[in-house]
């Protein structure tokens, strides 16, 4: 009897324990890792200075990026949906360099906390900021901003016809919000083709391909991300097929990029990448 009543009291702290970290999550008011990364980011703009001439910059050249995980379930899902995709310091880089800051060096570094803390201003993170001293070092390449590159839709409806970007990566696919069977967020689309708008879109999966930019090259590589009907280049006449699950197939300036049935064309200035001697 001892040993039944032991087990059930160790049933029951087991239990308690779990239920306590449930209702931590819940009263957290955490939301999906990928809605909490497009949130963290966007609060970078808030510190963005303007210096003269229109001129913009980003006065620090460190970031610590505290989230709430208050499981380490929940910490496995957000480090998941970086690996999926770039690094928490690419998206943060790309985001400001839209925004006209061309910067320089910056420290990424993440780490997690079990709730968050009261004097917090978001429940789901807390970003601290810091500037080394005599931080004007010129940057390596590893540093560049991508090259632009813009973007028309030849065929197909999308939210916009024509775009432009500067970012390490570009996500190509059906609908601007990816969201599974729960309706959590799991990937936004920077090409969005439209849902329900004719066979050729539905020939786009909803997480079709990305465009990526490898910055030692300066190229762009184009990779399929599982799509049911396929992704292809057209160049020169002829079709080049992007099997899933490569390292993708190396962009040329004046590409067509063909995603089932719906086609992209995109132009960059390709005196600014290294010499395409292969895909």
């Amino acid at each position: 009897m001892d040993i039944l009543r032991k087990v059930r009291d160790l049933e029951a702290k087991i239990a308690s324990r779990v239920d306590r970290s449930v209702v931590e999550f819940v009263q957290s008011g955490a939301r999906e890792p990928l809605e909490v990364v497009h949130s963290l980011v966007e609060t970078m703009l808030l510190e963005v200075q303007a210096s003269g001439r229109g001129r913009r910059v980003f006065p620090f050249t460190a970031v610590k990026a505290i989230v709430v995980a208050p499981s380490r379930g929940a910490r496995a899902r957000f480090e998941a949906v970086l690996a999926d995709g770039p690094p928490l310091r690419d998206r943060i880089l790309a985001r400001l360099r839209s925004a006209g800051c061309d910067v320089a060096n910056l420290d990424v570094t993440i780490d997690y906390a079990a709730r968050a803390h009261k004097s917090w201003p978001n429940p789901d993170f807390q970003i601290e900021f810091s500037r080394e001293a005599g931080s004007g070092r010129p940057r390596g390449d590893a540093d560049e901003a991508p090259v632009r590159i813009d973007v028309t839709v030849l065929h197909g409806v999308a939210e916009k016809r024509t775009y432009s970007f500067v970012s390490a990566r570009i996500d190509l696919g059906r609908c601007a919000d990816v969201r599974d069977s729960s309706h959590r967020l799991i990937r936004t689309n920077h090409v969005a083709f439209v849902e329900g708008s004719g066979d050729v879109n539905r020939s786009v999966s909803r997480r079709h391909a990305h465009i990526s930019y490898e910055p030692p090259s300066r190229a762009f590589r184009l990779h399929d991300d599982g799509s049911e009907h396929g992704t292809g280049i057209v160049r020169g006449g002829r079709t080049v097929p992007v099997p899933r699950g490569s390292r993708g197939v190396r962009l040329r300036s004046a590409d067509e990029i063909v995603l089932g049935e719906a086609r992209l064309r995109i132009k960059f200035d390709s005196g600014q990448t290294a010499p395409d001697r292969a895909f």
